[in-house]
């Protein structure tokens, strides 16, 4: 099947898996209604290489894992991570406690840099965060719905309404994704945390998209 026949067929797929979630996102079933099949679509045209997306997995693992021992439930703490690069959100109750943050993810083998949006401030109620993740599927849906975005390049973490924005794209996809994204409703801000790469290696990605963890021609 031709490239453009795949997409075609993914859209519809992604958009039914992405609505059905956010039926379901109040129960925290996200992650298990979206079918292997999309997921695999999602997989294969990744901007990251395969070795750079386990890796993420492992980063978040990781620092989940040491967020936790380092202040339980006296913290709210969200890890994501992106081409090696980590996005932390959350509350904590000092800015001591969001500094240490910071250095447990820091510490992390493999991760290149860190963004702190940690919040100090008091922790977050079930209802928000519910609606954090209800906005990030709105989002997800309505990139899969706009025909000029490959909505498989970007990863959207939600916030207290913030939507911030990751992901290995041009400073074209940026600037659309973004104005897409404040499109949509409940979204108070967008914050952008992209990789950027030139249009020149989006046009070789998607004529040969990485399949390995093989050199590349990044800046």
């Amino acid at each position: 099947m031709s490239r453009k026949g795949w997409m075609s067929l993914a859209r519809p797929l992604a958009t039914i898996s992405l609505c059905c979630a956010a039926a379901l996102s109040l129960q925290g079933c996200v992650e298990m209604v979206i079918g292997s099949a999309v997921m695999g679509t999602f997989a294969a045209t990744d901007r990251r290489t395969f070795g750079a997306q386990t890796e993420d997995k492992a980063i978040v693992v990781k620092g989940e894992v040491r967020m936790n021992q380092a202040f339980g439930d006296a913290a709210h703490i969200n890890v994501t991570s992106f081409n090696r690069r980590v996005l932390l959100t959350g509350e904590v109750a000092s800015e001591q406690a969001r500094t240490q943050a910071e250095r447990e993810a820091s510490s992390i083998e493999g991760v290149m840099s860190v963004m702190n949006e940690i919040q100090v401030a008091g922790l977050s109620s079930f209802s928000s965060r519910s609606n954090d993740a209800l906005i990030t599927t709105k989002v997800k849906a309505t990139f899969v719905d706009t025909k000029d975005l490959y909505a498989s390049a970007f990863k959207v973490v939600t916030e207290a309404g913030v939507v911030y924005l990751m992901g290995r794209v041009t400073q074209r996809e940026g600037a659309h994704a973004a104005d897409v994204a404040s499109s949509v409703g409940g979204v108070r801000k967008v914050v952008k945390v992209f990789e950027y790469i030139t249009e020149e290696e989006l046009k070789q990605m998607l004529v040969a998209p990485n399949k390995g963890d093989k050199p590349e021609t990044m800046n």
